[in-house]
């Protein structure tokens, strides 16, 4: 076992005025299962690039480990080849057979190493990819979102593997999955980095409980301040009415007061000023105080949303439906029957490659949003007319320009969009740059908001969590249960699932 330490830690990207770390300090143990927990584009990835040693900064990072990074780079040409072909490329010196016997931990065959890439599932490359990374010795290991994009058994296994390792950090906003494979947790905070034992209940359960704390204490110092301020005013109206009493009395009304009283009161007048001073340096201290409470608590604010009621209880009928594409001989979608009525918050779920996405794009070609080229079908697919759609693509490689072209080119109120950015907690000064170059998760977000702000009959969300941070899974998950929207969505969250969705389709 060997140790990180970490030492006033800076860095600043150039062209920008926030500091992303600054004087950062902590230590970490290599035997550790770390769960690294954060807010999007607050400096996760920046960390793990920062042990890598990828970009310059200021401080100290000191340890005797070798660190190795997941997800690799795949390129164009990977795909053409089997992982056998390459493998040495990603991970120098590997041997295949510890990547063969990492592999059966995955509940998979060697032969999966001799098939072309290309022709693999997201999870099996996944799976391939992670094998490598723990094939080795001696190193610990930095896991960037190992899930996104997986179906729900490709994530169990994913999970049940991770939990039988140790010496890494994982970067994940999946909550079950941080709760099976974790011992301790590294938190980027607003102003700090806090690094804690237990999982990410454990932590949850400890912040709320600080944030309570911290909440009360702030009510007492306000009210501590309120009661200063008050007291301050008074004893300065004293003093302002005693300085007015100083020069020209009225000897018939005031025959006991002579010219010699003016320092007496001179003198009084000082001595409530100098009160009035002495309150003001406390409130400032109060203040002092009170600030230093909730810099670090996040402030998961409230989404609304403006869902419109269909006229007919059935938005959505399919009946021993089937869909292939005209130039395959095998259906995407055999013998399928359901329906979306008013209300449902309905959830597709299956494998990857099992048709959820195929399914979305057919009901969204029958409110005329999306294309597909030629296909056959049989069976009942009735969608209703006049339905107002909102979708959320899982596919955000299409966002770019800046905030203001993006509004206008969907027809969105560029204010309420905007709004909703900021309480998912996307900075301001994130919208005069371009969207293109936005985190996955900030990218996720724009689409989510452009959701929102747009008063639909009918929400179709194609995984919209993948990237997005716990604190936002949440406000998305209180918005859906308050305002009950009827809404059809791939989401292999398993948390959220179990939460929001009313009715289960599995294909």
């Amino acid at each position: 076992m060997s140790q990180i330490s970490v030492n006033n830690l800076s860095f600043c990207y150039d062209g920008s005025f926030d500091n992303i770390f600054e004087n950062v300090s902590f230590s970490i143990d290599t035997d550790w299962k770390l769960g690294f927990i954060g807010r999007n584009g607050k400096g996760k990835t920046t960390f793990l690039k920062l042990l890598l040693g990828k970009m310059s900064y200021s401080g100290a990072i000191d340890t005797g480990t070798v660190f190795e990074y997941f997800p690799y780079e795949i390129n164009e040409d990977h795909l053409k080849l089997s992982a056998s072909e390459f493998i040495d490329e990603l991970k120098p010196n590997c041997e295949i057979w510890r990547v063969i016997c990492e592999l059966s931990l995955l509940g998979e065959e060697a032969d999966l190493l001799y098939r072309p890439f290309v022709q693999l599932s997201l999870g099996q490359r996944t799976k391939i990819l992670l094998a490598v990374l723990f094939s080795g010795e001696n190193e610990f290991l930095l896991i960037d979102e190992p899930t996104n994009h997986l179906d729900s058994n490709a994530r169990e296994k994913i999970k049940d593997y991770l939990s039988s390792k140790s010496g890494f950090i994982l970067v994940s906003h999946d909550r079950d999955l941080l709760d099976a494979c974790i011992d301790h947790v590294l938190v980027l905070n607003r102003r700090s980095i806090e690094v804690q034992s237990g999982n990410f209940s454990s932590w949850w359960e400890n912040k709320q409980r600080k944030d309570r704390f911290a909440a009360a204490e702030n009510e007492k110092h306000r009210k501590e301040i309120k009661k200063l301020k008050q007291a301050a005013k008074r004893t300065a109206d004293w003093a302002d009415k005693n300085e007015r009493t100083k020069i020209g009395f009225d000897p018939v009304k005031e025959h006991d007061r002579s010219i010699s009283a003016r320092s007496f009161i001179g003198a009084k007048t000082k001595k409530m000023q100098s009160r009035v001073s002495n309150i003001e340096k406390r409130i400032e201290r109060e203040i002092e105080e009170k600030e230093g409470l909730l810099t670090d608590i996040e402030r998961v604010k409230e989404l609304k949303l403006s869902p419109m009621t269909y006229h007919k209880r059935v938005l959505v009928n399919f009946r021993n439906y089937s869909f292939k594409y005209a130039d395959s001989d095998t259906p995407v979608i055999n013998d399928l029957t359901f329906e979306i009525a008013r209300g449902d918050r309905v959830v597709l779920h299956g494998e990857n490659g099992c048709g959820k996405t195929t399914l979305i794009k057919r009901i969204l070609y029958g409110f005329g949003v999306e294309k597909i080229n030629s296909f056959d079908e049989n069976g009942i697919c009735e969608i209703s007319s006049g339905i107002i759609v909102s979708y959320v693509n899982q596919d955000t490689s299409m966002l770019k320009g800046d905030v203001i072209s993006f509004c206008e080119n969907r027809g969105l109120d560029r204010s309420l969009f905007c709004t909703i950015l900021r309480q998912l907690d996307l900075e301001r000064s994130q919208f005069e740059k371009n969207i293109s170059d936005y985190s996955e998760g900030q990218k996720k977000k724009v689409l989510i908001a452009a959701s929102l702000a747009t008063s639909a009959h009918l929400y179709i969300w194609d995984e919209p969590l993948n990237y997005i941070d716990i604190f936002s899974r949440m406000q998305i998950e209180n918005l859906l249960l308050a305002y009950q929207p009827t809404i059809l969505f791939v989401e292999h969250d398993t948390k959220f699932q179990e939460k929001i969705a009313t009715k289960v389709i599995r294909l």
